[in-house]
């Protein structure tokens, strides 16, 4: 953890879908509450741009295996 209360951005590869998410609102919270210096909130949105990549990747990937599970019923299909 950085002394602003998020974890570092080397740490975002291992990161579950909802442990990212959940970080991520919690970014967003305290970006938008404010009480933060300039340079508490641009290590904020840093790691909210990390955590985001996160997400995406996790719902990219998701995307893809439902789009190969969905298209394997047509490709093994066999004609009665």
């Amino acid at each position: 953890m950085t002394d602003d209360g998020t974890t570092t951005a080397g740490a975002t590869g291992t990161l579950g879908y909802e442990q990212a998410r959940d970080e991520l609102i919690e970014v967003v919270r305290r970006l938008e509450a404010g009480g933060t210096t300039l340079e508490e909130s641009l290590a904020l949105w840093e790691r909210g741009e990390e955590l985001a990549k996160v997400c995406r990747r996790w719902l990219e990937g998701a995307r893809a295996r439902l789009d190969a599970a969905l298209a394997e019923p047509e490709d093994g299909a066999t004609a009665e």
